[in-house]
């Protein structure tokens, strides 16, 4: 699918058609086809990720996006109602290894050319599909919130 979108549309398309088609291809179909395969899984969702789209989701819940007829996943947010400070509060605390990009300017860390670092006092999403408008900064990984 990689190969034909690229081949029929070019490298970097999605600049031009957005970004869902590419996500759905590089994420969202190889993670579809893990979580067919186990009962439960664990993201690192907060409240405050978000401009629009992660107010409500819960700590546990069933994952939607994921879920099918024969087959009910369950999706653990353990950080759901963190803080961003309160994480990187525990990553100091406990020396948790993180990406380094994050000193860089990268406060929400996505594929290498829809990723960028954010300014001082821009939300930790606008650094995403940066080219895109609207406060809807979703991949598709968490349909739920999109």
């Amino acid at each position: 699918a990689l190969e034909k979108m690229v081949a029929e549309k070019g490298l970097f398309s999605f600049y031009d058609e957005g970004h869902k088609e590419c996500c759905g291809i590089r994420k969202i179909a190889p993670l579809r086809r893990k979580l067919a395969t186990v009962e439960a899984w664990i993201t690192g969702q907060r409240k405050d990720q978000s401009l629009d789209t992660r107010q409500n989701i819960s700590e546990i819940e069933v994952d939607a996006a994921f879920s099918t007829d024969e087959h009910t996943l369950v999706k653990f947010n353990p950080l759901a109602n963190w803080t961003s400070v309160q994480v990187w509060d525990y990553i100091e605390a406990y020396q948790v290894p993180y990406n380094p990009l994050h000193e860089q300017g990268f406060k929400s860390i996505g594929c290498e050319p829809c990723t960028r670092p954010t300014r001082p006092n821009q939300h930790e999403r606008e650094g995403r599909w940066w080219w895109e408008d609207g406060g809807k900064k979703e991949c598709g990984l968490h349909a739920k919130n999109s």
